[in-house]
């Protein structure tokens, strides 16, 4: 069994860029990725802003070298995967043993949607293959097939967590041999079914997102995808890896099915395991990508699980769904990115919009974005809805 596995490149497609180089511009120019909705169809064009990614789907379809006629979810899929492989130099892919583990939750929502549209309208005009993709697994199995992975395909879908948690399957699968390199993250474009249900749940901010601010009322919604690329010791020899996922855990204290426990509990737990797994003391942990949502409710209780784990020195920490909205089954695969991008440059990103201390926590988010930090530790936190917590640490190579 392969003792470490290394982060050979990422890729990332989100709101506020089409690549990850497009991303570091937005941090570095304030520049977070909200606005009036776009490409989505929806009667709640003009109350919640989002975080679309700024492409239609034809655009996307030229980039990703795939058919304009699947859904979103998959192309932008398809688009983060491919950028975090070319991204490593590891060259055909056929050459290696890969496995591909994508996370999502809507898979192709965005299709069935206009499908039903048709056929209430006229059962005789809804077009089948609208459907064919509605679920999750056929979103992965679209992007493996066109990349041309056949040794392991799976999807995980736990909600908000589902990125960070196909990490955690994909590390296994290489320290147990099975593959040798894993292209692991996570998708989900935006679609009128996410944005009701969320509505519905009364947590969307009608004006851009304040993450950990005291007046924030809720979360944007965003879109796009995140891949990092997995690699066992014996290949991460051969490259220039950006780091090591030297910890990761996942808790759910199962308080709610869609609210976080009042202490944190499953945070917290997901966190300290995460810190185990690596043998690190919350002092080495030099930055956190927060889950940051943006609600009331999520942000009293990861900052108090971090009050918890940390206290009382705390590390700089940021979310930057103040940039990207909440991209749900993408979010932990994209902010892996960003954090294994951290301790690679030494980035802290800035929490957009922080104003006002919350008054339950002794701590603030970072606000600029800086670079050239010495971050020998970064951690990444997703939690979703159900409890399901997940943390990832990524250490210096």
């Amino acid at each position: 069994m392969s003792e470490k596995v290394w982060i050979a490149g990422g890729g990332v497609i989100s709101g506020i860029g089409l690549n990850l180089q497009a991303c570091l511009q937005a941090f570095r120019h304030m520049q977070p990725g909200m606005t009036a909705m776009q490409h989505l169809s929806s009667v709640h064009r003009n109350t919640f802003p989002v975080a679309e990614v700024k492409a239609d789907n034809a655009t996307l379809a030229d980039m990703a070298r795939m058919p304009e006629n699947i859904s979103r979810t998959a192309l932008l899929s398809m688009i983060a995967a491919r950028e975090a492989w070319q991204s490593t130099g590891l060259g055909d892919v056929s050459n290696y043993r890969v496995g591909f583990v994508s996370g999502n939750t809507v898979g192709g929502m965005d299709k069935t949607e206009d499908f039903f549209a048709e056929f209430l309208a006229d059962p005789r005009k809804g077009r089948l293959q609208q459907v064919l993709h509605h679920e999750c697994g056929s979103i992965t199995e679209l992007v493996a097939d066109a990349m041309g992975i056949r040794h392991h395909v799976s999807t995980i879908s736990t909600a908000c967590s589902s990125a960070a948690n196909a990490l955690m399957y994909g590390s296994r699968l290489i320290r147990n041999n099975i593959v040798d390199v894993v292209i692991a993250g996570g998708t989900d474009a935006l679609t009128r079914f996410t944005l009701n249900g969320f509505n519905t749940l009364m947590i969307l901010d009608q004006q851009a997102c304040r993450p950990f601010d005291d007046t924030r009322t809720g979360l944007n919604l965003g879109e796009g995808a995140g891949y990092v690329v997995l690699v066992s010791d014996s290949l991460a020899a051969q490259l220039q890896p950006w780091c090591r996922l030297s910890g990761f855990a996942n808790a759910n204290d199962a308080y709610h099915q869609t609210a976080s426990s009042p202490e944190g509990t499953g945070n917290y737990l997901a966190m300290k395991g995460a810190l185990d797994m690596s043998g690190l003391q919350p002092a080495q942990i030099a930055y956190i990508n927060l889950h940051g949502t943006g609600t009331q409710n999520n942000d009293v209780s990861e900052g108090i699980a971090i009050n918890r784990l940390f206290a009382p020195h705390f590390p700089p920490m940021s979310s930057t769904k103040s940039f990207t909205g909440h991209t749900l089954g993408a979010s932990g695969g994209i902010e892996a990115v960003f954090s294994a991008l951290s301790v690679k440059e030494g980035i802290i990103y800035p929490n957009a919009r922080f104003e006002h201390q919350m008054k339950e926590l002794p701590f603030a988010p970072a606000t600029a974005y800086t670079e050239g930090n010495e971050l020998l530790h970064v951690m990444s936190n997703s939690f979703g809805f159900g409890g399901n917590c997940s943390s990832l640490v990524f250490s210096k190579a």
